[in-house]
């Protein structure tokens, strides 16, 4: 007589072909469009630079698993492939590549694996390496060169300032087309918002970010930084300037989104971005530093326990004592 057994297991109970190995590479993919408007735009220099930071990453991992006598393939699960690429895209063309892989390295190990590894970091580790090279390096972090057109397989060392730096210190605008296109100064991946963008119909589309932070983020932006401009358009730069100059559009796609360090929670995720968005405009408007992106993230890493318990749902059947 057979007999139907009930089977109790831990979670997760959700089956799916999707793993994290996948996730990641497929997240590498969606980089494909801002990297290779980087080489578009900056040259071979922009190849190399992008190497630099990704081999640094895979071989600290690697060194760093070995040490813990921790199985080595962990170190191609593609996740820090998508580290040494973001921090790569975060960075000006001119950097020195030893700086790229001392970025690279602090980015893997104080940035992830001194919390765990995989899953476990609480800042974005691409952003606490750029960070790090911001803190150590300002003068090679602010000196960017002049964009190319066509493609290009020199580099011109030739300097220009970004949107942001010539908006905040001469009050000079720079046309949309250009921002949207990506043919302005600045770090390798925030120049163009269209390749951004598709990188971002991508990830959603394979729903492996939550929409509502990036639009959260974006659209905090867009409302407060209009506010500032109705009320002084002389001092104050129109909202659309603000999202489409900078990093913002690859903070709002690929920093603000990170699985590991965003809140799980849907209305968390919405609060998140706010608060995200807000210190952004407080920094570029009322900081001495342009952009803002970067630590409004890194910031907003460190209230994500909090957001997490604030918004979490009840247990069915709980009661509130």
């Amino acid at each position: 007589m057979s007999e139907k057994l009930l089977v109790v297991s831990t979670s997760p109970h959700i089956f799916t072909r999707e793993d994290t190995k996948k996730i990641m590479w497929n997240t590498v993919l969606s980089l494909l469009p801002p990297v290779l408007g980087a080489l578009y735009f900056f040259g071979i220099r922009a190849l190399w630079v992008i190497l630099v930071s990704v081999i640094s990453a895979v071989i600290t991992e690697a060194i760093w698993l070995y040490l813990r006598k921790m199985p080595l393939s962990m170190s191609l699960d593609g996740s820090q492939v998508i580290t040494g690429i973001l921090l790569a895209l975060t960075l000006p063309p001119s950097i020195p590549l030893w700086m790229v892989s001392l970025g690279s390295i602090f980015a893997i190990i104080f940035g992830k694996q001194v919390f765990g590894g995989i899953g476990q970091n609480i800042f974005n580790p691409a952003l606490i390496g750029r960070a790090f090279l911001m803190a150590a390096f300002p003068v090679e972090l602010t000196t960017w060169a002049v964009p190319h057109t066509g493609f290009p397989m020199h580099f011109d060392a030739t300097t220009s300032a970004t949107p942001l730096a010539l908006w905040k210190f001469s009050h000079q605008m720079t046309s949309y087309k250009a921002l949207f296109l990506g043919n302005v100064g600045g770090s390798l991946g925030e120049t163009s918002a269209l390749l951004i963008l598709i990188g971002f119909a991508f990830l959603v589309a394979k729903k492996y970010i939550d929409w509502k932070e990036s639009v959260s983020y974006v659209g905090t932006v867009f409302v407060l930084g209009g506010i500032f401009w109705l009320i002084n358009p002389s001092k104050y730069p129109d909202p659309l300037f603000h999202i489409l100059s900078g990093g913002l559009m690859l903070g709002a796609v690929y920093m603000i989104t990170d699985m590991v360090t965003s809140p799980v929670t849907s209305k968390g995720r919405i609060i998140y971005g706010i608060g995200a968005g807000i210190l952004v405009i407080l920094i570029r408007l009322f900081g001495g530093y342009p952009e803002g992106v970067m630590y409004s993230i890194l910031l907003m890493n460190l209230t994500r326990p909090w957001i997490d318990r604030l918004t979490i749902r009840r247990r069915f059947g709980e009661v509130k004592r």
